[in-house]
C-alpha cells in the first residue's frame, strides 16, 4: 500500500516538475495567441472595411473567414511552442484527416457555406430586396453563412437555407425600378367596348400613385359566360408591395366608380338551369329524352339522339 502511494506521489511530483518547466512556453504560447489575435481582428476590420461600399453582408463574410483562419494558425503555433514535440507536418496531416472527417459530418453546413458565398458574390438579390421562394415571401433581411434571413409581410422570420436559395427559383420583385400590375374587370355584353376603354383610360390618367410612362394599358381578354374581361395594366415605381397593394386600392375604386357613373355594367355571373320533369315516361331513355326541355313550355326540340338517327336513315 505504502509502495503504490509513493508511486502515485511521484507520478504528481514528476507532472509538476514537467508543467514547471513548460510554464514559459506556455506564457509564449498566451503571447502569441494574444499577437494572432490581434491580427485576425484587424484582417476583419481591414476587409470589412474594403469590402463596405459595395456589399456590407459579404465584407463581414470574409472578414470572419480570415479572422477564424488566423485564429486556427495561432493556436497550431502555440501547440508546437507548448509542445516542441509535436511538429508542423503532424499537424497537417492531421489536420488533412480531421478535414476529411469533419467535410463528411458537416457536408450540408458546408454546402450551404459555399452557396452563401455565392449569393452574395453573384448578388441575385440583395438585403432589402422582396423576394418569393417557394411558399415563403417577404423582405431579405440578412444572408448569413448558412441561411438566409426573410421576413414575410406578417411580420414573421423565416430561415431559408443557402442551398434552396441557390439552387431553386427565387422571384425577385424588388430587382427593377419599376414593376405592372394588373387586373381584370367585367363589363357586360350590351355595353360598348370602346367607351369602357375610354372612361378607365380616363381615370387612370388622373391617378398619381400610377406612372404615365409607360402609359396604362386596357385590353380586351376573354369574352367570358356573363362578361367581356378587359385587362388593365399599369406601372408603378417604386415596386414594393405596400406601393403594389395602395396603387390597386386606387384603381380599383376609381375604374369601378367611373364605370358605374358611366352607365356601364359590371355584370355578377349568371347561370341558366332548365328544370325537367322527372315524371314523364322518356326519363332516363336517352333517344327520347328532351333533355331538359320544360314539359308544357311548346314543342320539344329534336334530341341529338333523334338528330343522329335521323341522318342515320337518311338514303345515301
Amino acid at each position: 500500500m505504502a509502495a503504490n502511494v509513493n508511486v502515485a506521489l511521484e507520478r504528481v511530483q514528476s507532472i509538476g516538475r514537467d508543467v514547471v518547466a513548460a510554464l514559459p512556453n506556455v506564457l509564449i504560447a498566451l503571447a502569441v495567441l494574444l499577437v494572432f489575435w490581434g491580427l485576425a481582428r484587424g484582417a476583419r476590420n481591414l476587409i470589412q472595411r474594403v469590402w463596405g461600399s459595395r456589399e456590407g453582408n459579404l465584407g463581414r463574410l470574409f472578414g470572419r473567414l480570415a479572422s477564424g483562419s488566423i485564429l486556427l494558425l495561432g493556436v497550431l503555433v502555440g501547440v508546437t511552442i507548448i509542445f516542441p514535440s509535436v511538429t508542423p507536418a503532424s499537424l497537417f496531416s492531421l489536420l488533412g484527416v480531421g478535414g476529411v472527417a469533419i467535410g463528411f459530418a458537416f457536408r450540408d453546413i458546408l454546402q450551404n457555406l459555399l452557396a452563401g458565398i455565392l449569393i452574395l458574390i453573384t448578388r441575385p438579390f440583395r438585403i432589402g430586396d422582396q423576394i418569393v421562394t417557394g411558399d415563403s415571401e417577404g423582405t431579405v433581411e440578412d444572408i448569413q453563412i448558412r441561411a438566409t434571413i426573410l421576413r414575410t409581410y406578417d411580420n414573421l422570420q423565416v430561415v431559408i437555407p443557402n442551398t434552396q436559395l441557390f439552387t431553386g427559383k427565387v422571384t425577385v420583385k424588388t430587382a427593377y425600378e419599376v414593376r405592372r400590375l394588373q387586373y381584370d374587370v367585367g363589363i357586360g355584353y350590351g355595353d360598348d367596348i370602346g367607351t369602357a376603354k375610354q372612361v378607365i383610360h380616363g381615370t387612370l390618367a388622373g391617378l398619381k400613385q400610377i406612372r404615365q410612362d409607360p402609359a396604362p394599358e386596357v385590353l380586351v381578354v376573354d369574352l367570358a359566360e356573363s362578361s367581356v374581361n378587359l385587362r388593365v395594366r399599369w406601372w408603378i415605381d417604386p415596386p414594393r408591395r405596400k406601393d403594389a397593394l395602395d396603387s390597386q386600392d386606387e384603381v380599383l375604386q376609381r375604374v369601378k366608380e367611373a364605370l358605374l357613373a358611366h352607365g356601364i355594367d359590371l355584370p355578377y355571373p349568371t347561370r341558366q338551369i332548365l328544370w325537367h320533369d322527372q315524371t314523364e315516361e322518356a326519363d332516363g331513355d336517352r333517344v327520347r329524352q328532351r333533355e331538359g326541355w320544360p314539359a308544357g313550355k311548346g314543342e320539344a326540340p329534336p334530341s341529338r339522339w333523334q338528330v343522329v338517327r335521323e341522318r342515320e336513315q337518311e338514303p345515301s
